[in-house]
């Protein structure tokens, strides 16, 4: 079998247009429903080249990985803070994880409290940012303006491409896509199996078919192929202004009777969103590792803007293999190790955001995973770098992807907050899945 991805690289200024959605769903609030005005946007995306200085910095560093012809075929992550552990140690760690040594909760021990999410019934129902963990990587994000964006969502029960593999959830997803009150755009950190699901995205283009998918170089052909056209391929550091023009609706149990006095016009809904690096790889076959672009992103709209940057999934430095795996690999004999430079150039150049949604699990054994997963510890130094102001821990208390026990990750991140001299709580926190936290 050949791998089904290809690298489309591309540069310059393209224009998406789509067109607003026919059919318009009414929201409910407290159970009761009501006759909620809901305004359909024409939506268009305008992609701009990586600045020219920002381009520059990387030319000694790339990480295109060219043929002969000058093509790009795969991607690679540029520093020295990456190293790729050898294959013969994760196969190991993989037999563990098949004959049971890896921890193994079940959904009726609910050992991560599940509640039901409040979404906003209208679009200017708040002058909050408002940010929903829906599992794992997955969140919600109300911003004042108006836009609603979803990153990687992933509802499926099992996270492989066959589920003899394991990955099963412990936690139950604490709703349903088709409860989300809107969906204008939504953000794929990168291509593997517990961030980007077919059945997920095929669900969004149900109930949300207006929605614009936004993914790094090579993705959109996977998109394009099971039916969703409305994609936009970003490069790191290039960005994307997003403008939603309104129309005009009303909810579907008033539309036969509606009048053209009754509709009520909305505000046009602006935003930047930008493709950034982040440490981590691709791929969902062994055929395909690399061959398409992980990222992180920031998304930013309003006036004045309110800013997200999501990490989705990252590694920040290679801890080097040691006889016995520590969960403190940031004492003195680690002192020398490398650390990844773009999230301070995140930071410097786009910083300080209002929310970071930053990885703090799947980091065991570190000699195996360090170069790709964060640490609590790692997370921290990654809050600092990218100068977010608040930040809750994502990419945990959904799937048992690595052997740490699975509430291990927020006790850790506590410490690692105390060491840095930082609140334990109010900074940089947890929360329930399905709950909402505003800022």
């Amino acid at each position: 079998m050949r791998s089904f991805f290809r690298v489309l690289f591309s540069r310059g200024d393209r224009i998406h247009r789509i067109s607003p959605n026919k059919h318009h769903r009414m929201a409910s609030a407290g159970g009761a429903t009501a006759a909620l005005s809901m305004a359909a946007y024409y939506s268009s995306v305008t992609i701009r080249p990586p600045l020219a200085t920002e381009s520059h910095e990387f030319e000694s560093k790339t990480h295109h990985v060219k043929d002969r012809h000058g093509k790009t075929v795969k991607f690679k992550n540029p520093y020295d803070s990456f190293a790729m552990p050898p294959r013969s140690d994760m196969f190991r760690e993989i037999w563990k994880m098949w004959t049971g040594g890896w921890p193994q909760p079940k959904l009726e021990e609910k050992l991560v409290p599940v509640v039901a999410p409040q979404f906003l019934p209208t679009r200017t129902s708040s002058d909050k940012l408002r940010a929903t963990w829906l599992g794992h990587a997955c969140y919600y994000v109300e911003y004042p303006s108006g836009l609603r964006v979803l990153f990687d969502p992933v509802f499926e029960d099992c996270c492989a491409p066959f589920s003899f593999l394991g990955f099963k959830r412990y936690t139950e997803p604490p709703c349903r896509m088709a409860d989300l009150p809107f969906v204008d755009a939504v953000v794929i950190s990168h291509s593997h199996y517990d961030h980007l699901s077919y059945a997920s995205v095929q669900e969004v283009q149900k109930h949300h078919p207006d929605a614009h998918f936004f993914v790094g170089l090579g993705l959109e052909k996977w998109f394009k192929q099971g039916g969703l056209h409305n994609v936009t391929e970003l490069d790191w550091w290039q960005e994307a202004d997003v403008t939603l023009t309104p129309g005009a609706a009303k909810a579907e149990t008033d539309a036969t009777s509606a009048t053209s006095s009754e509709l009520l016009p909305g505000q046009p809904i602006t935003a930047k969103i930008t493709c950034l690096p982040c440490q981590h790889g691709s791929g969902r076959t062994p055929w395909d590792r690399d061959q398409t672009l992980w990222a992180s992103w920031a998304v930013a709209s309003g006036s004045p803007a309110r800013s997200v940057w999501f990490g989705g999934d990252t590694g920040y430095r290679s801890v080097a293999s040691t006889p016995r795996d520590t969960k403190d690999d940031y004492g003195p004999e680690w002192e020398h190790l490398a650390t990844c430079p773009q999230f301070r150039q995140i930071g410097e150049r786009l910083g300080p955001f209002d929310l970071g949604l930053i990885p703090i699990g799947a980091y065991q054994p570190r000699r195996l995973f360090s170069g790709v997963h964060a640490s609590p510890r790692d997370a921290v130094e990654i809050f600092r770098d990218t100068r977010c102001a608040r930040a809750v821990g994502i990419h945990w208390g959904t799937w048992v992807m690595t052997p740490e026990p699975p509430l291990e990750p927020p006790r850790l991140l506590r410490e690692a907050l105390r060491r840095r001299g930082i609140a334990e709580t109010g900074v940089f926190d947890v929360c329930d899945i399905g709950e909402t936290r505003e800022f």
